[in-house]
């Protein structure tokens, strides 16, 4: 091995490169854990740890700049230099067996957080008392979409990304015989009623648009707050233009419009992720200690009902006892509508089992280490008390 090659594995395995990452990581949860009161637990998540590098935006400008490195890159670095650690510079031996043991559940642990951050998604299902529903919907993800109510038995749904209204070009889908065309899009808004007098003019002249207009706001990261994005949308038909429209969370009630003989629904939506299976909320319960307000336990009594027939059941869901079907687990997360409404969080994970896996092989290994070192100290206590018996 020449000396280039041999400095390379030298600082791979070395324990001061161990070291200095697991600095690197304090620190980095430390400044996190201190930002997440100004960009919220999701923007934190995105910004500090599944990332390679800490981006820091320019002031006045669109330019970031890496200040620090990311979750992806230290987490990434360790695991290097846990595996070259053991190949180069560990042997194994029955009576290190427990640290190397546990040296793997480490290295499990950390390839289970690199899945689990690129495969897991999480979602939240909203459900009234006897509501059925066969989606959940993304906490910060959004969808504008066009549905075709014109068949009686299922819906045309075409769902445009937030992304790709943000970006406010002309979208053309096959399944559309229109035209889309993003006039302006707001992150974060709301909306104002029009005067008859005075005020804003509307810019919309379809639909709700023309009573109220969008007033932007500025993007929330707050946890308990989330951004409701609002757009003017033109139908653009090969006839020519259908009217503009103003697409927004904030609109309760649906709008549609007519072409070429068909009924269409316009709406900015939370995106929705669908599945084989509905559940149906049979009762919630809000559990209070006796003679206090302080909640003891709330749970959710459901119906699931897969669309193929094979399983119909009854499910309680409550803290500690969520309901896992189909690779989707559902947890107790709130309620709302004096404990007429239940709010479940929806995951899907499925790399959810290797913390598990990791964890038991971490404590098992400790356990074995901590056997061997005792049971050599035995040995050597009861040879030493045999010797000087002896003497």
């Amino acid at each position: 091995m020449n000396a280039t090659l041999r400095s390379f594995r030298d600082f791979f395995v070395s324990l001061q490169l161990t070291v200095w990452l697991l600095i690197l990581s304090m620190i980095l949860v430390f400044v996190a854990t201190l930002d997440q009161v100004n960009l919220g637990i999701w923007a934190v998540q995105a910004k500090y740890f599944r990332s390679f590098a800490v981006l820091w935006q320019i002031p006045d400008s669109n330019v970031s700049i890496p200040v620090f490195p990311g979750g992806y890159f230290i987490g990434g670095l360790l695991l290097i230099n846990l595996v070259a650690a053991h190949v180069y510079r560990f042997s194994f031996t029955w009576k290190k067996s427990g640290i190397q043991l546990a040296h793997a559940g480490l290295i499990l642990l950390l390839l289970g957080e690199l899945f689990t951050g690129l495969m897991s998604k999480e979602s939240f299902l909203r459900l009234d008392t006897g509501e059925t529903k066969h989606y959940s919907e993304s906490f910060s993800d959004n969808e504008l979409v066009l549905i075709d109510h014109s068949d009686p038995k299922t819906d045309l749904v075409v769902a445009i990304p937030e992304a790709a209204v943000a970006d406010k070009k002309s979208i053309q889908h096959k399944d559309l015989p229109f035209r889309v065309d993003v006039k302006e899009y707001y992150p974060n808004s709301n909306l104002q009623r029009v005067g008859p007098f005075a005020g804003p003019r509307p810019v919309a002249n379809q639909g709700f648009g023309t009573s109220v207009v969008i007033v932007p706001e500025k993007i929330t990261y707050k946890p308990n707050e989330r951004n409701i994005p609002s757009a003017y949308i033109e139908i653009v038909a090969p006839e020519g233009s259908q009217g503009i429209w103003l697409a927004s969370q904030m609109l309760q009630q649906a709008q549609t419009f007519q072409y070429a003989g068909k009924t269409w629904e316009i709406a900015f939506r939370q995106t929705r992720t669908y599945k084989p299976f509905a559940l149906t909320l049979l009762k919630f319960s809000h559990d209070k200690y006796p003679g206090t307000e302080i909640p003891k336990n709330f749970s959710s009594r459901v119906r699931l009902k897969s669309d193929d027939g094979k399983e119909d059941r009854e499910a309680l869901i409550f803290m500690n006892n969520p309901l896992r079907h189909g690779g989707y687990t559902f947890y107790q997360a709130g309620f709302d509508n004096n404990d007429t409404t239940t709010v479940l969080q929806v995951v899907r994970n499925p790399s959810w089992l290797l913390p598990y896996i990791a964890c038991v092989m971490m404590g098992l290994g400790l356990c074995i280490q901590f056997g061997i070192t005792l049971a050599g100290f035995i040995r050597k206590r009861s040879a030493a008390n045999a010797a000087a018996a002896r003497a």
